[in-house]
């Protein structure tokens, strides 16, 4: 793992129900962790839709092990970097070794 090469802030969100004011329970993007990770821009893919041919930009996150990242859910998470927004498609240990975890995101059109 280079340490170096971690030169990016990233916040990761989990996707919530949270209680307004009066009482409603909405779903809500909150905040969970904040770290340095490495960017790697992996294979993109590209979609055919109703005779519109759509692509995607795919991108991989490396970050340094943490206890509260152990056993989370790629169908609930989402990753923000600057203005942009990425969807957690999955969530790779690296080995089992507890030094590093990958998140391989699709960016969120918008």
């Amino acid at each position: 793992m280079n340490i170096a090469g971690m030169n990016i802030r990233i916040t990761i969100q989990k996707n919530e129900i949270v209680k307004d004011k009066y009482g409603n329970h909405t779903n809500a993007w909150t905040d969970f962790f904040t770290c340095w990770a490495t960017p790697v821009q992996s294979d993109g893919s590209e979609k055919q839709e109703a005779g519109t041919t759509n692509s995607t930009e795919a991108l991989d996150f490396t970050v340094r092990y943490a206890e509260c990242l152990e056993g989370l859910d790629s169908t609930k998470l989402r990753i923000r970097h600057d203005d942009d927004l990425y969807n957690v498609t999955a969530i790779d240990p690296m080995g089992f070794h507890h030094r590093s975890l990958k998140f391989r995101c699709e960016k969120v059109k918008r």
